[in-house]
């Protein structure tokens, strides 16, 4: 494994001489903005393997991306290798169906300290809850970011991660009046986490467990989102959807397109750089 090969693959060429907030953040941008969010080995029938070597080759040779367990894990290698001060942290997501975050930890984020500051760094979560930049861990101040108003909350040594939602204006539906338009100031809960730091290998089980497990959303859903520099894009089974951040006043504009199976392909290599070794059932 190469860091250098691991710029190459993220489009990094800036000098990165010190582990400062400016080199974390802009290497942070150029891999959310290259390494899509994506679970489609488990609807390739390939085996998605924990250990390193494995999501190095996956993402940074084959080119493809990854879920949150690959490309946190491949960004925490990243910057332990430029001399960050960074643990791996493990969260409970929020399932709005349920009304309550996860029973078991399900989610992998990274702290990095510098200058005695901490700071979140999640490249994993996909769609329109992926943070743009590293988030100072500071419970109850707004930290507003192209995507939206992010903040934490904590209570008792539990941390709440949050987001503000913003209005949709989706052009085919002309009244854009339906329900999962939120009104201003909506908060969407993310998941929670402590400050406890986790290894690799304490994902393992949750690792096998999301690709057999027939309830998860992962495995229900073929699922790719990439960020890009206005918004985002995500493909989810037939369903493309681009969405484009503060289109107007608090508003982002979201095209939705279904495609054809051959379009899925297509897609896949012309908007996501993507290009699958295995047939994709999504």
């Amino acid at each position: 494994m190469d860091i250098q090969e691991y710029f190459g693959r993220i489009s990094y060429n800036k000098p990165h001489k010190d582990a400062d907030l400016q080199t974390l953040t802009a290497i942070f941008q150029h891999h959310i903005q290259t390494i899509p969010f994506e679970n489609l080995s488990m609807h390739c029938g390939e085996p998605i393997e924990l250990d390193l070597q494995s999501t190095y080759n996956k993402i940074v040779r084959k080119k493809r991306g990854g879920w949150c367990l690959e490309i946190n894990h491949l960004l925490f290698w990243a910057l332990q290798e430029l001399g960050y001060d960074i643990c791996i942290l493990g969260a409970n997501s929020y399932e709005p169906a349920e009304k309550g975050y996860t029973a078991e930890i399900n989610h992998i984020l990274l702290k990095v300290v510098i200058k005695g500051d901490s700071y979140i760094v999640d490249a994993g979560f996909g769609g329109a809850y992926q943070m743009w930049q590293p988030l100072m861990l500071i419970s109850g101040k707004d930290q507003p970011q192209v995507p939206g108003i992010f903040h934490f909350m904590e209570d008792n040594g539990t941390w709440y991660f949050e987001k503000v939602k913003r209005k949709h204006y989706i052009p085919e539906h002309s009244n854009n009046d339906f329900p999962d338009t939120p009104e201003l100031g909506n908060i969407r809960k993310i998941y929670r986490f402590t400050l406890e730091p986790r290894r690799i290998d304490d994902f393992q089980e949750l690792n096998v467990y999301l690709q057999v497990s027939p309830d998860n959303i992962l495995r229900k859903k073929s699922i790719c989102s990439l960020q890009t520099t206005t918004g985002l894009l995500a493909l989810v089974g037939w369903t493309l959807t681009e969405m484009k951040y503060n289109y107007k006043e608090d508003m982002d504009l979201v095209t939705i397109t279904t495609l054809t199976d051959e379009e899925v392909e297509k897609t896949l290599k012309d908007k996501f750089n993507i290009v699958l070794e295995n047939k994709l059932l999504p």
